[in-house]
């Protein structure tokens, strides 16, 4: 299957950017079709499901997402995640991350997986990784970046909150509830 990007223009560049393209692919009864996308262009992200062995909780964050406000209350329990700069390593990304949002240092991270957020829309991947920490692994205050105007808190929720939670759907984040099934299946 093939495919040719006819044109490409820039429609919105803001904080974030949206561009349409005009595009000829094949079908999949051996035809071709030439239609109009949009993507919502967005750097890559990083996110992780931190547990923290000593108190036997896992760590989230609580923030205010305005994209949510139609749905919620606005505060959202999510893993800690972050935006990527085009160059970054996504392992060194998660560790700041997750050092400026609640404070803490990592030993060692493994990478779950890598996948599109929305790829019908969207140019975004997420690298969502699984850590074990205990409570001594806090090293900073957290509460993210001043200057990215940021209001974190950490919350730290019992393994059998966190179920609860997860059984009565009270995560509404998709990587949260990824990284919460990845771990359901695998510990």
């Amino acid at each position: 299957m093939k495919y040719r990007i006819i044109a490409e223009e820039l429609v919105f560049n803001g904080f974030f950017q949206v561009k349409k393209g005009t595009i000829t692919h094949d079908r999949f009864n051996g035809e071709q079709i030439t239609v109009d996308r949009l993507s919502f262009e967005r750097n890559n992200s990083v996110a992780i499901l931190i547990y923290e062995q000593d108190t036997d909780s896992f760590l989230f964050t609580n923030q205010f997402r305005y994209p949510t406000v139609q749905e919620t209350n606005g505060w959202l329990l999510e893993i800690p995640a972050g935006s990527m700069k085009p160059v970054d390593n996504p392992e060194v990304r998660v560790r700041e991350e997750v050092k400026e949002e609640i404070g803490y240092e990592m030993d060692s991270v493994e990478l779950i997986s890598e996948s599109f957020v929305s790829p019908g829309g969207c140019s975004e991947k997420t690298y969502l990784y699984y850590a074990e920490v205990n409570s001594t692994h806090k090293t900073a205050k957290g509460g993210g970046l001043e200057s990215e105007q940021e209001d974190i808190q950490l919350v730290k929720l019992s393994k059998e909150m966190v179920i609860q939670k997860y059984q009565n759907k009270e995560f509404l984040d998709a990587k949260t509830i990824m990284a919460i099934q990845w771990y359901l299946l695998n510990h």
